[in-house]
């Protein structure tokens, strides 16, 4: 119960203690429970209401923009990896239920986890409290990203960032290999990024999001040198 209120208040809302439940638990933790419910459905909403209130965000802050600008910051602001860096600045990952399994491949840093859990607690916000307070949660939870672009502008658009940095840093341009596992309904990808004498890894549910996550590992890099 400490964890629920702990994690309420650092959302600062005041969310239904077994949604809040439910969107703190992981399918593995849940598999490895008996089949309890866990946090997809959850997720799915969350998601939804993510993308329609980053929209209206962008939409009237930036009215300079087209539509294709709109949309290209729109799918940075809400990606896995961008919301991975939220759901740490918040110290998510401490609070999720997971498996043994994940709990042991270290998923409480997972980039997908993360997102995907911040997305669940955006559901249940929504369902606790209604549409016009979970929109004051994901304005609240994207604003850093867009207000302060030195600490996340690398997380809003890594491989830009990255290449960017690689150039100024070590002359040199990013190489990206990647190799996917699993069947085709759960495959995983994991990308390997390579900069000079630089080697990180990421992984993702897509090819995209992988090197996204081995972008932003490397980005750290490179920076703390820099």
């Amino acid at each position: 119960m400490s964890d629920l209120i702990t994690i309420a208040q650092k959302l600062g809302v005041d969310i239904d203690a077994e949604l809040l439940s439910l969107a703190l638990t992981h399918r593995s933790f849940a598999y490895e429970n008996g089949g309890i419910p866990h946090n997809e459905r959850l997720e799915f909403l969350g998601d939804s209401v993510l993308g329609q209130a980053t929209t209206v965000l962008l939409y009237t802050r930036h009215p300079e923009l087209d539509e294709g600008s709109l949309a290209k910051r729109r799918a940075s602001v809400v990606s896995t990896v961008a919301l991975a860096e939220v759901a740490r600045s918040i110290g998510l990952g401490e609070h999720i239920r997971l498996g043994r399994g994940e709990e042991q491949t270290g998923g409480r840093d997972k980039d997908s986890i993360l997102a995907d859990t911040t997305e669940a607690l955006i559901g249940a916000t929504y369902l606790s409290v209604g549409q016009e307070a979970a929109t004051t949660l994901v304005h609240r939870l994207i604003e850093p990203l867009l207000a302060d672009p030195d600490r996340y502008g690398a997380a809003i658009d890594p491989k830009t960032a990255l290449q960017e940095l690689a150039a100024r840093v070590v002359q040199s341009v990013p190489v990206y290999t990647i190799e996917g596992s699993g069947p085709d309904h759960d495959r995983r990808f994991v990308a390997t990024v390579t900069v000079g004498d630089v080697v990180t890894t990421g992984e993702g549910t897509s090819k995209k999001t992988a090197e996204m996550a081995a972008a932003l590992t490397a980005w750290h890099v490179l920076n703390d040198r820099a």
